[in-house]
């Protein structure tokens, strides 16, 4: 997904989370899952290691694709990738 919009609210929630726009931009680029979660809204997901030692951390990124262009809702990082990682 090129082409997408930061709505406020994902503006506050990923500036307070310290989540950087490059990190969402990698996953809306080059997601490695896409779930359906209600109609017109999507999670886009990809892993990534951070610190030293390096642990996995998974990045979701909300979208509405009903919007032109799509629009940013939220994105947050989490440990519990098992909880979330659909496995097909």
């Amino acid at each position: 997904m090129m082409r997408y919009r930061l709505t406020n609210h994902a503006r506050q929630e990923i500036a307070r989370r310290h989540i950087s726009e490059e990190d969402i931009a990698k996953v809306l680029a080059e997601p490695e899952q896409t779930l359906m979660i209600q109609p017109g809204r999507v999670v886009l997901q990809s892993t990534f290691k951070i610190g030293k030692p390096p642990k996995t951390y998974l990045l979701r990124v909300f979208i509405d694709i009903d919007s032109e262009p799509p629009a940013v809702v939220t994105a947050y990082r989490t440990s519990k990738v098992s909880k979330y990682w659909r496995v097909e």
